[in-house]
């Protein structure tokens, strides 16, 4: 899995490595950090673009991100794709969440899915949060779910 910076420069080690470099680094600068993972996409024809953010936030000082960007040709609904999202975050999350416990360093999972009944993606509320609750993570969603709808939205618009 490749994963860059948001400048576009690919990271060569393990995405935990540089993870726990960040951390360390910030940690030395006297930050306290916040983890957000979401995961965005956008449907470009028969192409669905997906990104997936790693969002490091410093109390009150902004953030860094990792981006991790792919794409699929298979069709799905909206609610598939929506559910699509929250597994790339949640394997995202569960690949990094041992690191961010020996740091102390809190988690969220940020799903793209509104919670007003009229919006298509709400058909996937209740399945995506209790997908990312049942799996121990902190759970979001607009507008409070920045890292998706914000950051990762950015990468694939």
């Amino acid at each position: 899995m490749t994963w860059k910076k948001f400048n576009g420069e690919i990271i060569k080690t393990s995405i935990l490595e540089e993870v726990e470099k960040a951390i360390i680094r910030e940690s030395e600068n006297g930050y306290k950090l916040k983890v957000c993972i979401g995961t965005d996409s956008q449907v470009k024809g028969a192409i669905t673009d997906f990104a997936t953010v790693i969002v490091l936030l410093r109390e009150h000082h902004g953030g860094f991100m990792y981006i991790h960007q792919e794409k699929s040709t298979q069709q799905v609904s909206i609610k598939e794709r929506m559910l699509m999202e929250v597994q790339k975050s949640i394997e995202t999350a569960y690949s990094i969440c041992d690191l961010l416990d020996i740091y102390d360093v809190a988690l969220e999972v940020h799903a793209d899915i509104n919670t007003s009944p009229s919006f298509k993606s709400n058909k996937a509320l209740n399945d995506a949060m209790g997908y990312i609750l049942s799996m121990g993570f902190i759970f979001k969603a607009k507008p409070e779910a920045f890292a998706s709808s914000t950051c990762a939205d950015k990468m694939v618009h």
